[in-house]
């Protein structure tokens, strides 16, 4: 499979060259995989048995999903969190705070929020309760994130101190293990984004590197829309630090210096 034929699956399925020049690399060998697994010797016959297999297709979306991901990426935005939001949010709703994370690959998103939660039960008495929805496309991403075991380049972020604080340490010391504390509180779901949401108000969406990068206009567009009619009024949506909204929305406004962080007005 070339550049060129890569390009009439993604037309077909809907996605955006843009979003996966640079990562194409990997994908292709995984759907090189799959044609030969079903017999398909070019573009056309494979094209063809998705149409007719709805099974192969969903094989084919699976291996196109990419997972970039380490803990606290973005880092300034985690810092807006604890000082701003979390603390907004909580004097808010004293009983529970919903969170869903769409498009949440291995945890790694999942676990940072996690941290960062249990990092302010030090400084603000009778936290409300978490609960956070983590949804992806695909189950392999889904077990690793439940698992919650890791190498340490996803933990660059991390001093040795946090990483004793919030992990075990597994074959000596070159994989570690998320504490079982914090596994709690979380909800893991395989799910696709175009389909229809999970159906509740939260109070933090995040979709980063998914949905606006990966998808065209005429998809993105209306998965768009859905996710955002389950954002709560004054609820915040987080996408990637380098995406942009599809269209233009009056309850979406920009919140502070982050031109990614969004807060949605009534």
């Amino acid at each position: 499979m070339d550049d060129q034929q890569f390009r009439k699956l993604l037309q077909y399925l809907g996605f955006s060259w843009r979003g996966y020049r640079k990562v194409r690399k990997g994908v292709i060998k995984r759907i090189r995989r799959h044609m030969h697994q079903l017999g398909c010797q070019n573009i056309a016959a494979y094209l063809y048995k998705l149409e007719k297999s709805h099974g192969a297709r969903a094989e084919c979306e699976r291996l196109m999903t990419v997972s970039i991901s380490r803990f606290f990426r973005d880092r300034k935005l985690w810092q807006i969190l604890q000082m701003e939001i979390l603390p907004g949010l909580i004097e808010t709703h004293r009983q529970k705070i919903f969170v869903w994370s769409a498009g949440c690959a291995s945890g790694e998103e999942v676990y940072s929020l996690k941290i960062l939660w249990d990092d302010l039960n030090a400084s603000i008495p009778h936290l409300p309760e978490l609960e956070i929805t983590a949804t992806d496309l695909n189950p392999v991403y889904l077990e690793r994130a439940r698992a919650g075991v890791y190498p340490s380049s996803s933990l660059k972020e991390f001093t040795e101190q946090f990483r004793s604080a919030y992990f075990h340490t597994k074959k000596s010391m070159e994989l570690y293990e998320i504490k079982p504390s914090l596994k709690k509180g979380i909800i893991w779901q395989t799910q696709h984004l175009l389909s229809d949401p999970t159906g509740s108000q939260f109070h933090i969406i995040f979709l980063r590197n998914n949905l606006l990068t990966y998808y065209q206009d005429r998809l993105k567009k209306p998965a768009f829309s859905k996710v955002i009619n389950q954002l709560s009024t004054s609820g915040f949506l987080i996408i990637g630090s380098h995406e942009r909204l599809p269209f233009e929305r009056t309850d979406l406004v920009p919140y502070g210096s982050l031109s990614y962080v969004f807060e949605k007005r009534g």
